[in-house]
């Protein structure tokens, strides 16, 4: 994981990855209250400087790594999850070879 960028930028990416979860109705998801509540909860203001923010960040980077790795693994599962028995021309052009030519003809 990447060291956490600016808390704004983490916190707009972490809800954009549960909008592309949770679909048109991410807003009405625990997850998404729970998130801008602890943002709102842990802001740094004028009257106190809040020590457990960098941990809410690094928490929130962490989460935000998950969701991304979640949906990229599904995405990667969905392409070349196995579909039964395949022939060996399918597997070779599943992975950008090209079978060799027999003599003859044949294949």
């Amino acid at each position: 994981m990447a060291a956490p960028g600016a808390p704004l930028r983490t916190l707009r990416a972490l809800l954009r990855e549960l909008r592309r979860a949770a679909g048109r109705s991410y807003r009405d998801s625990p997850a998404y209250r729970h998130v801008l509540a602890a943002f709102r909860a842990h802001r740094v203001t004028s009257e106190k400087l809040c020590r457990a923010q960098q941990e809410l960040h690094f928490q929130a980077a962490t989460y935000l790594c998950l969701l991304r790795s979640v949906r990229e693994h599904e995405a990667l599962h969905r392409e070349y999850h196995g579909r039964g028995e395949r022939s060996p021309q399918e597997i070779a052009g599943l992975v950008g070879f090209r079978l060799p030519q027999q003599p003859g003809g044949k294949g």
